[in-house]
């Protein structure tokens, strides 16, 4: 599969279906809503896959990239991605693992941006929500975007986080919540 980013910079895939890229036209959707807050920001990609959204941050002047993934050979195509566009002056980090055990390792660092895609049928939304909450992983002016399919999972309230946007793309939602001011 063929995948290219910002500035028609090509990305490799993992072939066959063990990791579903995000669309070109959500990708397209989540850098026209955070437009303003990429530059200079800290980037979480949770459930990273090819890292194409952490690559589409780092080329569109993000300081700092962090993926989690479970998959090993996922993390390789991450990182060969993330070299490809990073500058001298970014850092990028790949960290291998359950997404929900790793965030604990995070604790104590925040990001402006969190995106977050796991696959569509897990178990993981409300899991990582929460912790991502509890850990206080993201900044006070930052946000969360996670995708979903809006069939199949259901926006749930979260302690320190509340929904501040919603958009669906045909099969595709995003849900993006924002630290709450309770």
């Amino acid at each position: 599969m063929s995948l290219r980013i910002y500035g028609n910079r090509p990305l490799k895939t993992l072939p066959g279906q063990q990791t579903r890229p995000t669309l070109a036209r959500v990708r397209e959707a989540v850098f026209n809503i955070w437009q303003n807050s990429i530059t200079g920001c800290d980037w979480l990609d949770l459930c990273a896959g090819s890292g194409s959204m952490g690559a589409e941050a780092l080329c569109r002047g993000a300081s700092r990239a962090i993926a989690i993934e479970q998959s090993s050979p996922a993390c390789q195509i991450i990182r060969q991605n993330w070299q490809q566009v990073a500058t001298s002056s970014q850092t990028f980090e790949v960290i291998r693992g359950d997404v929900l055990g790793r965030l604990k390792t995070l604790a104590g660092q925040q990001f402006h941006c969190i995106y977050f895609d796991p696959p569509y049928a897990s178990d993981l939304y409300q899991p990582v929500i929460e912790a991502i909450a509890n850990y206080q992983l993201l900044t006070p002016d930052g946000e969360v975007a996670v995708e979903h399919d809006p069939k199949r999972w259901t926006v749930k309230p979260v302690l320190g986080l509340q929904v501040c946007r919603e958009k669906v793309y045909g099969n595709t939602a995003l849900t993006f919540y924002c630290v709450s001011d309770v």
